[in-house]
């Protein structure tokens, strides 16, 4: 096992530590609403860090590539850390999203920590290039969409077509913009219900791997974007459809228990295809999820902590 200065330490240390640090002070001071000032600013943090993540991963230039890629995902994390009150309140009581932000601050900062300890062994982990490219490309696509008139434009897209599908079914149903009403429910579609994320998030995993053939990388991006964006209808026209028949209360289950859990299985299915078409995603996965293997500072810290050996 690698022998580590103290000064090493509690360097690593300060990767646990800063990002509790930042998940606290972002649920004691970004209240929900944020203001659009405050909105506004957080765009800054926010596109800087896509920004230098897409430079980090772009150059070659080992030691320079990890310092670049840690400040991207230090402030990629900071952002997030700005956002489980909106998730939360925002998405009626959304704790699912909401944890993912709070949990997602310690994990960017986790890729930040290997960066360090990459420069500090003198290792090149392909694999953190790779995270680097799918969260600048994934984010950049997302928020260039959610913070523009395209998303207005796609959530109108998305209700006509998630109320008309439903309307095949059982008639009654009223469009109005974004709003789809059908009974008792009168449900307006928020940006999240145009399943973007969950596009992106694909095109994100296969555009990266660069030594993969591009035709290849196209057509995982066909059995994966198009799947997403047509079940992505269905789930809509279902949670409006149960909520409807059911009553406004019924909304919560249907949408994040019944919707959420249904779009949890599909995306688990396509990766399991996408796999199957691109391995080199499941190698990259595999390699992510064994970065502790490498027994850092912090890795050690941890299992002394815990009383593992």
């Amino acid at each position: 096992m690698q022998k580590f200065s103290a000064s090493d330490k509690i360097v690593a240390l300060l990767f646990l530590i800063i990002p509790l640090i930042l998940v606290i002070i972002g649920i004691l001071l970004f209240n929900y609403p944020l203001s659009e000032e405050i909105k506004l600013y957080l765009t800054i943090p926010l596109f800087s860090s896509l920004a230098i993540l897409l430079i980090g991963f772009l150059i070659k230039k080992k030691r320079l590539n990890n310092i670049i890629k840690i400040v991207g995902w230090s402030l990629f994390a900071f952002y997030w850390s700005t956002q489980p009150n909106t998730l939360y309140f925002g998405e009626d009581g959304d704790i699912v999203n909401a944890s993912i932000a709070a949990i997602g601050v310690f994990i960017l900062f986790y890729f930040a920590y290997h960066e360090w300890l990459s420069i500090k062994s003198k290792e090149k982990i392909n694999c953190l290039n790779w995270i680097a490219g799918v969260g600048a490309i994934a984010g950049i696509i997302y928020y260039g969409i959610e913070l523009t008139p395209i998303a207005m434009w796609l959530r109108e897209v998305v209700a006509t077509q998630s109320g008309g599908l439903l309307n095949i079914f059982t008639g009654e149903v009223i469009i109005e913009g974004v709003t789809i009403s059908y009974k008792s429910a009168h449900i307006e579609l928020i940006f999240a219900c145009t399943a973007v994320q969950s596009m992106v998030l694909f095109v994100g995993m296969i555009l990266p791997l660069m030594k993969v053939n591009i035709n290849k990388r196209i057509y995982g991006l066909m059995v994966t974007v198009v799947p997403i964006y047509f079940l992505n209808l269905i789930r809509n026209a279902l949670v409006i459809y149960l909520t409807g028949e059911y009553g406004p209360p019924f909304f919560s289950t249907a949408h994040n228990v019944i919707g959420k859990g249904g779009s949890l299985i599909a995306l688990i299915i396509l990766l399991f295809i996408v796999t199957k078409i691109i391995p080199e995603v499941f190698d990259e996965i595999i390699c992510l999820t064994d970065l502790y293997k490498r027994k850092g500072p912090l890795e050690q810290f941890l299992n002394i902590n815990w009383g593992k050996k």
